[in-house]
């Protein structure tokens, strides 16, 4: 693995100070957004983000609906920013995720959704952004200021403060112990060995694969193969990878899934070792497989957590794979730390 010589590699190693900061000084801020969502009574979520913000609200999705019994759906900003529509969500919460909260698209679709009544909840870096001012509630990642382009920590920091917040509207003290402990764990996920993966990326396409809370993780790692390693990468679902995508799939072609502790890693560990079968390289967070390789991985006092610590064991390699070929993944080519969109 690669030493601490990017500025991306010195945010991942932030991830755990960062998620404690969190856990210290967000407290009063989570208990009293908590206490108003269940005062609102929610029938369902809406969610308003794009890019790593969007693939933190998929993992917020799969929380909600099996922790809270809601379901959640993505609305596209550009319902209210280039079609100009006003939807009415009464008995709706919205969650708005953005780190800057600075793009123009996000803040008028939650400012819309507020005034057609949506309780929203904003999750950023910036609680004096635009995007809080429009929020019924603002809740800070606390992730502190990160310079490079590819998101690590503000990831990871959304991921927690959503989970933590539903968490919290749910009462489930098991999942909230586990989330408290969750400084401790990613201080040892972020120095797991993947070097076996950074040796086996040398080409120009792979697929990562997860399901349940851990395909929003497969999201994110796949955005991060194309932003930071310029390696065209495509997320799948475990339950649909074997169908027309297999076809693809040729002796060494790389494989990363992302498993969990939960109900799904069994499906996960077998459509692995299928793949494995066909003749791809291909890598798992868990230890059911038997013909794919099994990685290093940490896991968390619970299931739902155990994604979060997944993202940070593989960020460290991403950014190895980037710096081997050459790419300097704090300032990739064509990108902005922020983007506007309209």
């Amino acid at each position: 693995m690669s030493t601490e010589k990017t500025q991306m590699r010195r945010e991942i190693n932030e991830i755990p100070f960062a998620v404690d900061r969190l856990l210290t000084e967000g407290a009063r801020a989570i208990s009293a957004t908590a206490g108003a969502i269940r005062e609102h009574d929610p029938n369902f979520l809406i969610s308003v983000a794009r890019g790593s913000s969007d693939h933190a609200c998929s993992y917020l999705k799969y929380a909600s609906e099996l922790l809270l019994g809601l379901p959640m759906a993505s609305v596209g900003p550009s319902v209210k920013s280039i079609y100009g529509v006003d939807m009415r969500c009464p008995g709706a919460l919205c969650i708005s995720v953005s780190q800057s909260g600075q793009s123009p698209d996000i803040v008028q679709l939650t400012k819309s959704l507020t005034e057609g009544g949506s309780y929203s909840v904003a999750i950023t870096n910036d609680t004096g952004s635009a995007l809080a001012k429009v929020a019924s509630s603002a809740l800070s990642i606390h992730a502190g200021a990160e310079l490079s382009v590819a998101a690590t920590k503000t990831f990871v920091t959304s991921l927690v403060a959503g989970l933590w917040l539903l968490a919290e509207v749910k009462g489930d003290e098991e999942l909230l112990s586990s989330i408290h402990k969750l400084p401790d764990v990613l201080s040892r996920a972020i120095t797991c060995d993947w070097g076996a993966v950074v040796d086996a990326v040398d080409g120009q396409s792979l697929f990562t694969l997860g399901r349940g809370m851990s395909w929003a993780i497969s999201n994110e790692a796949a955005l991060k193969f194309k932003e930071t390693c310029q390696i065209h990468a495509e997320s799948y679902s475990s339950a649909e990878v074997l169908h027309g995508p297999v076809s693809i799939v040729d002796q060494g072609f790389p494989v990363i899934a992302f498993a969990s502790g939960d109900a799904a890693e069994a499906n996960i560990a077998e459509v692995a070792d299928a793949l494995a079968g066909k003749g791809a390289k291909v890598f798992a967070t868990t230890n059911k497989v038997a013909d794919a390789a099994s990685l290093p991985h940490v896991r968390t006092s619970h299931w739902m957590t155990d994604p979060v610590a997944s993202i940070a064991s593989f960020y460290g390699m991403v950014e190895a794979v980037a710096t081997r070929r050459g790419i300097n993944p704090d300032a990739p080519r064509h990108l902005r730390k922020v983007t506007e969109t309209v």
